[in-house]
């Protein structure tokens, strides 16, 4: 299928009433994209077709029934629904859900499969997707039931990468999930990801405190002395480049991110505040330490403005960008893994020929 060793890109189609659509074919309108992966809607040609109309753009639809008809140059849509869909933009709906829902599933079927080689999915609203076949908070927390590993979610963009202790957690509930088995986890799976997926031999990664001013000696709760400090204390033992704890409310105001691979944050707003302040409309989430690749772009379903034809699709470029990276990334990785002799070998003779 894959015969001129394109990348295939697997793309969820997300919120049918949002932006997902607009994103996804204005990204690809650039000829350019095509030259370098071959993309898969995974949704309905008739409805992508009506998108298409919709926002007046000039791309070249190939409406497939089995991913094995893939064409390369051309942007594949995979019938997952042939019936037909009414929309009604910036509206959230329990039936849109559903498609929603169906192309997610597809998508990752294939991913699974090896029939596509990455997944990006475009954002769904995490409300009307729920139902007894599909109970979770997010595309992150499905994916770790369907996929194998340790799935945690780090938002990615140029020179700034920031993962989370907890992620979709109630504020109330926040400390109770952070414990040292899941810090030591969640920085195990930061720094196998920076090595294994952006190629950076020996990552340095700073850890936000949980409470204000790390909790000012007690002052402020004790969750960093009785908790944090010991467990970073450990992994530094351990070889790991591990620095922090970090008074939270100073730390990217004064440029001192810039210093680290990977951030570590405590929980969502602390991290993905200041990630969305820096880097908002080109920043990626990419689920790392699972056994496949999965980017999103860093903005929801945009209800506000879905239909209007003004989305931006930068953050989905960037999704699309960083998951064909990733998986080269991951690719050598594996392997330099599987002959590390022959890797040296190589190394000292482009030295002797310098």
């Amino acid at each position: 299928m894959n015969k001129q060793n394109k990348i295939i890109v697997g793309i969820s189609i997300g919120d049918l009433n949002g932006i997902g659509s607009e994103v996804i074919l204005k990204t690809f309108q650039d000829q350019r994209m095509l030259e370098f992966c071959t993309p898969v809607i995974f949704a309905s040609v008739k409805l992508v077709s009506f998108f298409k109309r919709k926002y007046e753009l000039d791309v070249n639809l190939h409406g497939i029934d089995n991913i094995k008809n893939v064409l390369h140059k051309k942007i594949n849509v995979l019938n997952v629904w042939k019936e037909p869909v009414s929309i009604n933009f910036g509206k959230e709906e329990k039936e849109i859900g559903a498609y929603a829902v169906k192309s997610l599933k597809a998508a990752v079927l294939a991913l699974k499969e090896n029939k596509i080689d990455v997944l990006v999915t475009a954002p769904i609203n995490k409300s009307n997707v729920q139902s007894e076949s599909f109970n979770f908070p997010g595309h992150t927390d499905y994916l770790a039931e369907e996929l194998k590993g340790e799935s945690l979610m780090l938002m990615i963009s140029e020179g700034l990468r920031v993962g989370l202790l907890t992620d979709h957690v109630a504020v109330k509930d926040i400390t109770k999930q952070i414990t040292k088995e899941t810090i030591e986890k969640k920085i195990n799976t930061i720094h196998h990801s920076l090595i294994q997926d952006f190629g950076i031999e020996k990552p340095k990664i700073a850890v936000l405190g949980i409470n204000p001013h790390i909790g000012d000696n007690g002052l402020i709760g004790d969750e960093d002395d009785k908790i944090l400090i010991p467990t970073l204390d450990d992994l530094r033992k351990n070889g790991k480049m591990v620095f922090g704890p970090y008074a939270a409310d100073s730390f990217f105001g004064s440029g001192n991110y810039k210093n680290f691979d990977a951030i570590v944050a405590s929980y969502h707003d602390q991290g993905l505040i200041p990630f969305k302040t820096l880097a908002f409309g080109s920043g990626v989430n990419y689920t790392a330490g699972l056994n496949k690749i999965r980017t999103s772009p860093d903005h929801g379903t945009a209800f506000d403005v879905a239909g209007k034809n003004t989305a931006n699709p930068e953050s989905f470029k960037e999704a699309v960008f960083n998951a064909i990276s990733i998986f080269k990334k991951r690719k050598e990785f594996h392997e330099i893994s599987k002959n590390p002799l022959q890797t040296n070998r190589r190394k000292v003779l482009s030295k002797k020929k310098q």
